[in-house]
């Protein structure tokens, strides 16, 4: 058995996929690449064949057809043979110092007969064009170098939470709570990091800038204006994710700090989709933002009530166009602190 099994989905990656598995092979035989093709049509395949062809005891090519990110991670998770689960996008990599000391924690675990079900690690935002880069830790909110429980964990700030660069999964886990991703469906990742969560018990965060986060295509999917004409993929993945914790209330409930995190990010989530579908300016994107806060309280009007009373959804449902206007200017300070986009 693999010590770690990092997926790498790809769809048309030729231009930079190398640069990602170059990093990824650092980690020698502790780990196996799944290169999974998604139905490219340049020559990708070719680049992840001859990479296979090149260590195979390493590398290992997954072609399929088309089904978007989340069915790239679907197949990972599916052939993963190593203990510990990780997903890397193709045009993202590693930081080879930080990679050499998660696979030695990791080993270190396995010595001692320990098992954890999520490891953390910081990630760095490498926006083209700005030579100082936006580092994402947790060292306020998590404990370091020591296994811990969500008892153990403190308050997260607003805006920040643990994204899929930040995360290494134990691949039993993910197979046990059933994760399955929507296919053909963008900015899947959060679904990668929300619902699992109620199934971590044991958490170990390295503070070390391991998974660096590249932003600056323009036709990359975080980019602003391509999320406003992909909104309704978001409020897709957004409704998921509260018909999930809706659905889930049992498991949820039963941890206070699990609860208290997933709301948590719920707000964070609803006030993406909130924020774009105003910075639109389209009426019908209003109505969509109307039509969404609506979802939630048919959903669950407890859960509707604490998201529209707090600080961020407040916000989102200040009236008139002075209120979307001061609600878009609360999103550019964020975007200047917060680096995303």
């Amino acid at each position: 058995m693999k010590l770690l099994s990092i997926t790498v989905p790809c769809y048309n990656s030729a231009a930079y996929m190398s640069k990602c598995i170059e990093s990824l092979l650092v980690g020698g035989d502790d780990v196996e690449i799944l290169i999974v093709n998604d139905g490219s049509k340049d020559n990708t395949l070719e680049i992840a064949e001859e990479y296979q062809r090149k260590y195979p005891s390493i590398v290992k090519v997954i072609d399929k057809e088309n089904g978007g990110h989340g069915s790239g991670v679907n197949a990972g998770i599916e052939q993963a043979k190593g203990l510990y689960f990780k997903v890397v996008d193709s045009d993202d990599w590693v930081s080879e110092s930080a990679y050499i000391q998660i696979l030695n924690t990791l080993k270190a675990f396995l010595d001692d007969g320990k098992f954890i079900d999520m490891f953390i690690s910081n990630f760095v935002y490498e926006k083209e064009g700005e030579k100082r880069k936006k580092v994402m830790k947790y060292d306020h909110a998590l404990p370091k170098n020591k296994i811990f429980t969500w008892k153990d964990v403190h308050h997260f700030r607003v805006g920040q939470y643990i994204l899929m660069h930040s995360v290494i999964y134990r691949t039993k886990l993910l197979r046990e709570c059933g994760l399955k991703l929507p296919e053909k469906t963008f900015y899947v990742d959060n679904i990668f990091v929300f619902n699992p969560l109620p199934y971590v018990k044991t958490m170990y965060y390295l503070d070390v800038n391991f998974y660096r986060y590249y932003i600056g295509r323009e036709d990359q999917s975080v980019n602003e204006q391509v999320m406003i004409g992909r909104i309704d993929q978001q409020i897709k993945i957004n409704k998921l994710m509260i018909d999930y914790y809706v659905d889930n209330k049992p498991l949820i409930y039963s941890n206070g700090k699990v609860k208290r995190y997933m709301r948590n990010y719920l707000d964070i989530i609803t006030t993406v989709s909130s924020v774009l579908l105003i910075r639109s300016e389209l009426d019908e994107n209003l109505d969509k933002k109307k039509e969404l806060w609506e979802y939630i309280k048919t959903k669950d009007k407890a859960l509707w009530f604490i998201l529209r009373s707090g600080i961020l959804g407040n916000a989102m449902n200040l009236p008139g166009r002075l209120g979307r206007k001061i609600t878009i200017d609360g999103y550019k300070i964020c975007q200047r602190i917060f680096h995303f986009n």
